[in-house]
Order: structure tokens, then C-alpha cells, then sequence
């Protein structure tokens, strides 16, 4: 009986009601969208790299390493020497090593110089492994394998050719056209920044620079694709490269080795570390966020309260009748509460359905634009005690204008004011 007085009053005002749910949905659907964005984020951050001990680049700061070599954000600040790559990789504690060379891209889309040891050893989430979808690895100098994203959002297939840029802008003016590279392997979406890369030998960083000073080419000693293959094409230095090690005991002897080499000044940082330092500096970032929307969804019920409020001198008969027919104050008291609970669970429904349309309509321009890959159903275990919350507050302002509705009286509800 009450269940249905409560649907029954609200649909008589229909009008009030609905701006209060858009309302109440808009700023459900911005706390849970960003706490969700949040957590997924930092999930897709921490599984982007797993299994490597050790990441050594030159000397800056474990972070900014962590993310030009992990993330593809941003740039080195020197490299490293090939000579001193290989007596590193000699360490009788090393048991792998993928060495990376940056710099160049296309279209927008990192491009990485490495080996064949990158697709053997490389390893993301839980020590997933990369797969291709299509094709194979590079075994020649001017081959590429395509991450999913870049393959997907370019339209590429096995067999087409690509031309790479200097440097890593979208819009680069200085290309490599006359050493375009064949499409020889597509990757398994990974969901991490691998998906965003184009993949070539090391041997193809150094073929594309013959002829190349101060990162332009000199004139009149340009170098044909097949001049190339002819050349010697080992590297004379590469960016960085990721380490992994026999035992987890030599993590930090190796570290404080690296750290300390002689040759030249080189960093070596633990990925997870890294990763803590990164978190704690947008711990702020984050908290700031969450209680931006953790107020804006309370002026909202501060609103519905206010709005209850205001309409129940409209509804005073309606309260001084229900009191008349024998309904007691509790009856009174409930049935507010139980409109407001009615919408609040309404507003919560259309709210997950909402963002979960709008995270799988964005979800490729997420992936594509900024790297994040966002589960479509926006649920972790700690959303059902936030919308607890949300519930539980909502009632907690309720009862105030249901408090003061079964306060009413019967005879200043059924008096006729002129």
C-alpha cells in the first residue's frame, strides 16, 4: 500500500521529479565515472609491465625513465653507449635483456627500435606474454610489427608500407620516404602502451640515420635502402633496455652496480617502485577529485531536500487527508522517505547504465587518444558500500522534511486559507 502511494505521488509530479533525477543521476553518474576512471587507470598503469626486474636508462629521474620507456611519455635524456649495453647484458646475474631505441614515429604512434628478444621476453598483466593476431615477427632490416591500436585506427594489414618520421610529434616534416618498412606482424591487443607502438629492428633505426646529422639529413649523402643493407648496421647506442634477472636477490646489488658504472652515468630503477612514487604523486590528484564530486553530489541532495521542503505546504492536504483516513505519523514519515528512496535507487540505476554507454562509446578514443583501457561496466568492490553511502545519506537528509510532514496537523492541513 505505501509502495504504491509513493509511485503514485511522484508520478503527480512528474515535472519536479524528473529534474530532480537528472539532477541526482548527473552527479551519481560523475562520482562513480571518476572513481571507476580512477581505479582503472591505476590498474592499467600498474600491469603495463610485469616480470622485469630492472629498467636502466641514462642518468634522470626513476621516473621520467619509468615513462619514456614504459609509457611512451616523453623523452631521454641521453643514451646509452651499445659497448656498455653488452658488458651490462654479460653480468653473470642477467638472464635477458630488451634493448629499446626511441625517437622516431609514425603518424603519431611511438615507434620502437629492439629485438626479437622483445617479443620473447616481454610480459604485461599476469606475465601474459605478447602474441601476434597477424603474421610474424620482423626478421629483416625494413619489416615492422603493429600494436592492435595503431593497426586498428590506420587501417594497416599484413603486407602494406609504412614510412616513419624524425622525432615524435603527430606532425613531423621530416620523414624517412625512401626507406619505407613492410607490414609483416600484427600484435594481440595487450590493453597497455604496446598497443600504441610500431615495433622495427634495431638494425632499421640505424639503416633510416645513415646519411643523418643532428637529427636532419646532409646533403648529398643520402643512403639508399639497398645502399643500406650493404652498410654495417649495428647500433651504436640504444635508449635503454629492461632487465630480467636469474635471481630476485641480485636486484639490488645489480641496481647499486648500474647505478655506480664507470663508463658513463647510467639509472636503474624497479619498475613497482617507480610506479609507488608516480601514485603518491597523484595521490593529491586524486583526493581532490573525488571530493570535488563527493560535493557536488551533495549540494544535489541538498537540493532534493530543499525541493521536498518547498513542497509541502503544496501537499499539506494530501498529509491532513492520509492522517485523516486513519494513517499514523510513522505511515506520514515513511512514505516521504520512501519517494526519496525510490528516487535515489532510480537515479543509481540510470546512472551506472549511463556511464556504461558512455565508457563504451568513448572506450577506442580512449585507448587511442590517451592509452587508457576502461572496463565498460564501471563496478569494484568497494562501489557497492559508495552507493551504500550515497543511499544512507540520502535518507539521513530525507528525514527532515519527513519529520516535518507527520508534524503537520490534522486541522492546519484540512483548513481552507483564503
Amino acid at each position: 500500500m505505501l509502495m504504491q502511494l509513493a509511485k503514485a505521488s511522484l508520478l503527480n509530479r512528474k515535472g519536479t521529479v524528473l529534474m530532480t533525477l537528472l539532477s541526482l543521476v548527473i552527479s551519481i553518474g560523475l562520482l562513480l565515472g571518476i572513481d571507476h576512471i580512477r581505479q582503472e587507470a591505476k590498474q592499467s598503469f600498474t600491469s603495463t609491465v610485469s616480470g622485469t626486474d630492472l629498467i636502466v636508462g641514462a642518468r634522470s629521474s626513476q621516473l621520467n625513465l619509468l615513462l619514456y620507456t614504459v609509457f611512451r611519455i616523453g623523452n631521454a635524456t641521453n643514451n646509452i653507449g651499445w659497448v656498455n649495453y653488452q658488458q651490462l647484458k654479460q653480468n653473470p646475474q642477467v638472464q635477458w635483456t630488451i634493448p629499446l631505441s626511441l625517437g622516431d614515429s609514425h603518424r603519431g604512434y611511438r615507434v620502437i627500435g629492439t629485438n626479437t628478444d622483445y617479443f620473447k621476453f616481454y610480459r604485461f598483466g599476469e606475465q601474459q606474454p605478447l602474441t601476434l593476431a597477424q603474421g610474424n615477427e620482423f626478421a629483416s632490416v625494413y619489416e615492422a610489427v603493429l600494436g592492435s591500436v595503431v593497426a586498428a585506427k590506420l587501417g594497416y594489414k599484413v603486407g602494406d608500407q609504412i614510412t616513419l618520421s624524425h622525432g615524435v610529434g603527430s606532425i613531423s616534416f621530416t620523414q624517412h620516404k625512401d626507406k619505407p618498412f613492410t607490414v609483416v606482424g600484427i600484435l594481440a591487443s595487450t590493453g597497455t602502451p604496446v598497443d600504441q607502438s610500431v615495433h622495427i629492428p634495431l638494425e632499421g633505426i640505424e639503416a633510416i640515420h645513415l646519411g643523418w646529422e643532428s637529427g636532419a639529413p646532409r646533403p648529398g649523402k643520402t643512403v639508399s635502402a639497398e645502399q643500406s643493407l650493404q652498410m654495417d648496421l649495428q647500433p651504436k647506442v640504444i635508449t635503454a633496455f629492461l632487465v630480467g634477472l636469474k635471481s630476485k636477490i641480485a636486484t639490488f646489488v645489480l641496481q647499486r652496480q648500474i647505478n655506480e658504472f664507470k663508463a658513463e652515468p647510467l639509472s636503474a630503477i624497479l619498475p613497482g617502485v617507480a610506479l609507488a612514487e608516480l601514485w603518491q604523486m597523484l595521490s593529491m590528484v586524486e583526493s581532490m577529485l573525488l571530493v570535488i564530486t563527493a560535493l557536488v553530489l551533495l549540494a544535489s541532495l541538498v537540493g532534493i531536500v530543499t525541493t521536498l521542503l518547498a513542497g509541502l505546504k503544496e501537499r499539506q492536504r494530501e498529509m491532513a487527508i492520509l492522517r485523516a483516513v486513519g494513517a499514523p505519523p510513522l505511515t506520514i514519515f515513511l512514505l516521504i522517505e520512501l519517494e526519496l528512496l525510490l528516487l535515489v535507487l532510480l537515479s543509481v540505476a540510470l546512472a551506472l547504465a549511463g556511464l556504461s554507454a558512455a565508457l563504451w562509446g568513448f572506450r577506442e578514443l580512449l585507448a587511442s587518444d590517451y592509452g587508457l583501457f576502461i572496463s565498460v561496466w564501471p563496478w569494484h568492490s568497494h562501489t557497492a558500500a559508495l552507493l551504500g553511502a550515497v543511499v544512507g545519506l540520502s535518507l539521513l537528509l530525507g528525514a527532515i522534511p519527513a519529520y516535518l510532514a507527520y508534524r503537520r496537523t490534522l486541522a492546519s492541513g484540512l483548513t481552507v486559507r483564503l
